[in-house]
């Protein structure tokens, strides 16, 4: 079925795949985002751009823009990579869940009947490892947890809403400097010896992770939680792709033990209180709970129910660091 869909954040990074997959599938797209960015030749044409900040328009204001769309993608709120000032439970809740709650509830009231929802694998593993208590832990991942029930239960009887539970995402796009610069690789390529913890993660490619969002809102079912990935990678082979692509294929990738890990977590933990701010992933738990980890899954699943392809991983990152590196 041929759907007109509105994605906020159409001009983001997940929002432009998105919008151009939904394009491909011959959907009817419309986007509302910040203008944030000069939008040139490489943005379709064909797509209706709506400009607004959905963190501050009124209820009947969201509403308004919402009638007449069959389904909405909701890919805009801070990730992990963000450091707000403290506390930070009140930064990303007032962000990924009251705002998400409030926008879901004007594109019900408006009409739509599908809806999407970007949210974070560390709901998914919170979900199957109770123990750890990363939700407890650790404010971001608390706050994507309460996003998505929230989410689900604001869709109601008249709006299906599906959450997509992503990993480590990489891609590029035209005027936006992937995230992963300042958050990881830049700290990397500035040590003479890199030191790393000894986990992994889940990886995909951005345009996969797109075509699991548009097949989720065209067949996802309601109230499902979507766990979207591809290759499991360890940290250390994911530095070393990065490093080689830039030329340092002799760098030392060492292991960092956890035990030392968490002695500097807890430095960095105490330089960030004196500038005011708080890491939504806790520095004293998170080389334990999270960098230590392997935080890998099959998800086979999620790929037969939404259809999304797999594949490229490597590339991608090569191509993040190629754009970021341009020298290299």
């Amino acid at each position: 079925m041929i759907m007109k869909i509105i994605i906020v954040g159409g001009t983001g990074f997940l929002g432009y795949y998105s919008v151009l997959e939904a394009l491909k599938r011959d959907h009817e797209v419309s986007s509302i985002s910040i203008p944030d960015i000069e939008l040139g030749e490489w943005f379709p044409e064909d797509v209706n751009v709506k400009y607004g900040n959905i963190f501050e328009m009124a209820f009947e204001e969201l509403v308004q823009i919402f009638k007449g769309y069959d389904g909405m993608v909701y890919a805009v709120g801070p990730d992990d990579r963000i450091t707000p000032e403290a506390p930070a439970y009140k930064f990303f809740h007032d962000r990924l869940v009251v705002a998400c709650t409030r926008v879901i509830e004007a594109a019900r009231e408006a009409g739509v009947h599908r809806c999407v929802i970007l949210n974070s694998y560390f709901a998914y593993f919170d979900r199957i490892w109770p123990d750890n208590k990363l939700a407890e832990r650790h404010s971001y991942i608390k706050c994507r947890v309460e996003q998505a029930a929230s989410a689900i239960e604001a869709g109601g009887d008249t709006m299906a809403v599906m959450v997509m539970e992503l990993p480590y995402i990489f891609g590029t796009m035209p005027e936006r400097v992937p995230l992963w610069k300042d958050a990881l690789f830049d700290r990397v390529i500035g040590m003479k010896v890199v030191f790393f913890p000894g986990g992994g993660t889940n990886m995909i490619a951005v345009e996969h992770v797109a075509e699991a969002i548009i097949g989720a809102l065209e067949h996802g079912q309601s109230g499902m939680r979507y766990p979207i990935g591809d290759e499991n990678i360890s940290y250390k082979e994911m530095l070393r792709i990065v490093l080689d692509t830039i030329g340092l294929k002799k760098r030392l990738i060492i292991t960092l033990p956890t035990s030392l890990a968490t002695i500097i977590g807890k430095w960095m933990k105490r330089q960030e209180k004196r500038k005011g701010l708080e890491s939504g992933l806790d520095r004293v738990y998170v080389f334990n709970d999270v960098l230590s980890k392997n935080l890998y899954f099959d998800p086979t699943s999620s790929v037969e129910d939404l259809g999304y392809k797999q594949g490229g991983v490597r590339e991608a990152i090569e191509a993040t660091v190629r754009v970021l590196y341009p020298s290299t």
